[in-house]
């Protein structure tokens, strides 16, 4: 039988961790940008861009910081459904966004 290796305590919860960071720091200069753009054009296109996106990167920095806390036990639970999706859709709503503001 093959057993299943011991989890790494110190790496792989640093790894996500940082992971996780650098996707929120990516969504919040994308949001930055947008803003910059609504407040240069002042169209509503542009400002309800920046808004939308605004509540998407807050919803992906929510999970990230459940996904964070949830790392310091010894075998993290993976992450639910709705974990998944509200991430899934964060994403799609910056994507939209971007392309809103092209």
């Amino acid at each position: 039988m093959c057993e299943t290796p011991p989890r790494d305590p110190g790496a792989q919860p640093e790894r996500t961790w940082l992971a996780w960071r650098r996707t929120t720091l990516t969504c919040a200069v994308s949001v930055g940008l947008a803003a910059r753009v609504a407040v240069a054009e002042h169209s509503a296109t542009a400002v309800a861009a920046a808004a939308l996106g605004a509540v998407a990167w807050a919803g992906l920095l929510l999970t990230a910081q459940r996904r964070r806390r949830g790392l310091t036990v010894r075998q993290p639970a993976p992450m639910d459904a709705v974990q998944v999706i509200g991430t899934l859709a964060s994403m799609l709503v910056l994507i939209v966004v971007g392309g809103m503001l092209l």
